[in-house]
């Protein structure tokens, strides 16, 4: 099972949000690119980045991070924020990005979604955030009627390397990762899913470990790599066997 550090910038500064609330947001770093090599260096095998304002803008905004986090580390990227043009998709992969994540377009024009993964083969993730089971876009300002069961179903032949799938209620708020929930999920589909959202401690992680065989393939974390409540070291090898 693979962990992924995340870095979310705003303002070009690495910062984690309190259940998605851009008020709420607490800065760890100014240098994102140091924090990836710092990442790097404790042998982490990839990187979650996402652009804060580029979700609520609807374009990418902190590009010039995004560049920097490129150019100081060797390991594969998904990035995701505000990535809502087939354009857009194929300018990160050219620049080096390994997969782009795509959130809103996902529910509000699935069909881009599907030719970005026809043209990018193994490229493109699709990110599902919902609050109360529900699907939340646009930075999660807006919630839809759509369940994250039945958007994650529409992409099932469509070739997506794997799903995100984030608890807003429980992002940033260190109360512990939805392991019901992504598991039910996982197990309804045969594309891989990523845990994101609330992971604080390392039982966390060997609660979610249990269910990688229904199709959890990682797991995102953010605030409790930050403030140390989970050590990479351990994390890592508790992680290492997970199938």
């Amino acid at each position: 099972m693979i962990l992924f550090p995340a870095i979310d910038l705003k303002g070009g500064q690495c910062v984690r949000l309190l259940r998605g609330e851009m008020s709420a947001a607490t800065v760890f770093s100014d240098d994102p690119a140091g924090q990836a090599k710092r990442f790097e260096a404790a042998g982490f095998q990839w990187l979650h980045v996402v652009d804060l304002d580029g979700a609520f803008a609807g374009q990418p905004v902190n590009e010039a991070a995004v560049d920097g986090i490129l150019a100081a580390i060797s390991l594969p990227v998904q990035l995701g924020g505000g990535i809502r043009s087939l354009d857009r998709v194929a300018r990160w992969l050219d620049r080096g990005i390994r997969r782009v994540i795509l959130g809103t377009v996902a529910l509000t024009d699935p069909a881009l979604v599907k030719e970005a993964c026809r043209l990018h083969p193994g490229g493109v993730v699709v990110g599902i955030d919902a609050r109360d089971g529900r699907v939340a876009v646009e930075g999660w300002a807006k919630t839809s009627e759509v369940t994250a069961l039945d958007l994650a179903l529409r992409f099932e032949d469509a070739g997506v390397a794997a799903i995100v799938y984030t608890d807003i209620d429980r992002d940033g708020a260190l109360g512990g990762v939805n392991v019901e929930a992504t598991a039910a999920l996982a197990a309804r589909l045969k594309t891989p899913v990523i845990a994101s959202g609330g992971v604080a401690s390392l039982a966390d992680l060997e609660a979610l470990k249990r269910h990688a065989s229904s199709g959890i393939e990682g797991v995102i974390s953010g605030r409790a790599l930050y403030d140390g409540r989970i050590d990479p070291a351990a994390a890592l090898a508790l992680l290492k066997d997970a199938a």
